[in-house]
């Protein structure tokens, strides 16, 4: 059985006539079969499922959604939704006004009102950012604005992958996509002290399924990927940067541990730094 909570997040800056106002966020467990409608709102209200099952009807469609997916309610539109009943859904929802909040909600594509990000963890973060923000005495209304812009951003390029021919949500192609970025952050901050976890964290995915898809693509784990780009980066800084010691090297590619450097260069190449470097410069 699950637990039922409901939590929600008010802003205290409403009225000041932001171009993108959040009237409030929150978050919370249904129970069984809960119901809201048939009404309509004079405000967008967004909602992103965690878990469970629900059905959303408005427009004249109605719409099965679970984990990963959201649904948008626009103003005076007749709308409801409710819980499944073996299966309650938990989500997270913001609403919001504005000169800019139609545009913002274009993100779901014209005529859209439903959107499936997949395994992505960003709409979720984001939405809950948005939450706390509001809780804080001040900045509330531009911190608030920002986690449903980028719930929003998620949530365009999601749409766009799917209107992309061949592609879908949770496919070859967004697994593709996600191997792209990690490479790319990866190429980019190996100097830098950065885990898996927090890697996993800020491209919205587990490091487990991160490190699998990553294996099946490439043929290593991100973490051994790592490892040896580090490496291959201090042997070329060995045979470019004559004035640098190996500790400052070692330093420069994100190990600092010099003796570990020395270590694992050694198992890939079988020499030492500095038996590289003197077989390259000769003293």
């Amino acid at each position: 059985m699950k637990e039922f909570y409901y939590r929600v997040a008010s802003s205290a800056e409403t009225g000041a006539g932001q171009p993108l106002e959040i009237l409030f966020a929150g978050e919370g467990q249904t129970r069984p079969g809960h119901r809201i409608g048939p009404k309509v709102y004079d405000f967008y209200l967004l909602h992103h499922v965690l878990s469970g099952r629900g059905r959303f009807t408005g427009g004249g469609a109605e719409h099965e959604l679970g984990a990963g997916q959201s649904f948008l309610i626009e103003p005076e539109q007749l709308v409801s939704y409710e819980a499944d009943r073996a299966d309650p859904w938990a989500y997270r929802w913001i609403a919001f006004r504005g000169p800019w909040a139609a545009e913002a909600a274009s993100a779901f594509g014209a005529g859209r009102t439903v959107a499936d990000t997949g395994r992505s963890r960003r709409p979720a973060a984001a939405l809950r950012l948005a939450m706390d923000a509001l809780r804080q005495p001040a900045g509330a209304q531009l911190a608030a604005a920002g986690g449903l812009q980028l719930a929003l951003g998620e949530i365009a390029r999601a749409c766009a992958r799917r209107d992309e021919p061949g592609d879908a949500p949770g496919g070859a192609e967004e697994d593709n996509a996600l191997v792209r970025a990690l490479l790319r952050l990866l190429s980019t901050q190996y100097a830098e002290p950065v885990t898996m976890e927090g890697i996993a964290e800020s491209l919205g995915y587990s490091r487990a399924y991160l490190s699998r898809v990553f294996k099946r693509h490439t043929g290593a784990t991100p973490v051994s990927y790592l490892l040896r780009l580090r490496i291959d980066k201090g042997r070329l800084m060995l045979r470019e940067r004559k004035d640098l010691t190996v500790e400052q090297i070692a330093s420069s590619v994100g190990l600092q541990d010099a003796l570990y450097f020395s270590r694992q260069f050694r198992r890939f190449y079988g020499e030492s730094p500095s038996e590289y470097r003197q077989s390259v410069w000769g003293s």
